[in-house]
């Protein structure tokens, strides 16, 4: 949506031929970037998030590395950090975008850039320039989204060696992980009936779904670095993507801000 504001917005847009100007009144649904200020016109003003947690590492000295492909880049930058672009701070922080495939469907290179996001994690905790690396594989989701069951295995398949080779690299400096999801795509490709059971088309065959699932996600948190009277908390049934803030924070060793959704951890009694 931003792409999109620019080329109706910007008289010196220049990333394909417009053939003119559109002198139009534009608006967006949001103000999809709040510092770019676009679009300049829009239906519904902007939630205003502060105090993130890439914000409140920048000011606890915590150096942070995120990295994706093009398609999830934002998820650990721009979305992360409460709709805001560009870096907390040049010194602590570094982010990196893995050009993603363009011109082709996900499911004609299903692996996508799952491999070079992992070496890049790898080797940034291994360079021990960072205390927090974040990263987004975009594969089960955006293959997913293709209807393409063949091609959605092959895209988890690269996706769980990223898993490895990043989780192998936390085992070499004992450090801790957490790997989660936003959403569900690829675990369940078949549209379903109330009951559960699949629903065929008219001539029988069974109708594939290429939406998000609806599903709870797993959360894994592990690691070398983990003390063993950690464990996970069993009064959050509704907690979700949105706990991970807290999570990392005392992970860190840090208290999270007490306006923040709980911390999915806890610390064992003795």
């Amino acid at each position: 949506m931003i792409m999109a504001a620019k080329a109706f917005e910007y008289e010196d847009f220049n990333k394909f031929d417009r053939v003119r100007f559109p002198r139009i009144r534009y608006a967006g649904m949001l103000q999809y970037d709040g510092e770019l200020k676009l679009p300049k016109h829009y239906l519904v003003s902007p939630p205003q998030i502060e105090r993130t947690s890439g914000e409140y590492f920048v000011h606890n000295g915590i150096r942070t590395f995120a990295c994706s492909e093009t398609v999830k880049f934002g998820h650990v930058t721009f979305f992360w950090n409460g709709n805001r672009s560009g870096l907390f701070s040049e010194a602590l922080e570094e982010y990196i975008e893995i050009p993603s495939d363009q011109g082709i469907s996900f499911n004609q290179k299903p692996r996508m850039k799952a491999k070079e996001i992992g070496e890049k994690a790898r080797d940034a905790i291994l360079s021990g320039k960072f205390d927090v690396v974040r990263v987004n594989l975009p594969n089960g989701d955006m293959v997913g989204h293709t209807g393409d069951i063949k091609a959605t295995i092959t895209a988890c398949e690269a996706a769980d060696s990223a898993v490895k080779m990043i989780l192998n690299a936390v085992q070499q400096v004992g450090g801790i992980y957490i790997v989660t999801a936003d959403h569900g795509n690829a675990e369940d490709m078949v549209k379903r009936s109330k009951t559960g059971e699949p629903i065929n088309d008219a001539n029988g065959n069974v109708q594939i779904l290429t939406s998000h699932t609806c599903w709870p996600v797993p959360v894994a948190v592990g690691g070398p670095g983990l003390a063993k009277t950690i464990r996970f908390r069993k009064d959050l049934p509704g907690a979700g993507i949105a706990n991970v803030a807290a999570t990392t924070m005392n992970l860190l060793g840090f208290e999270a801000p007490e306006d923040y959704e709980p911390s999915l951890i806890e610390v064992a009694d003795g």
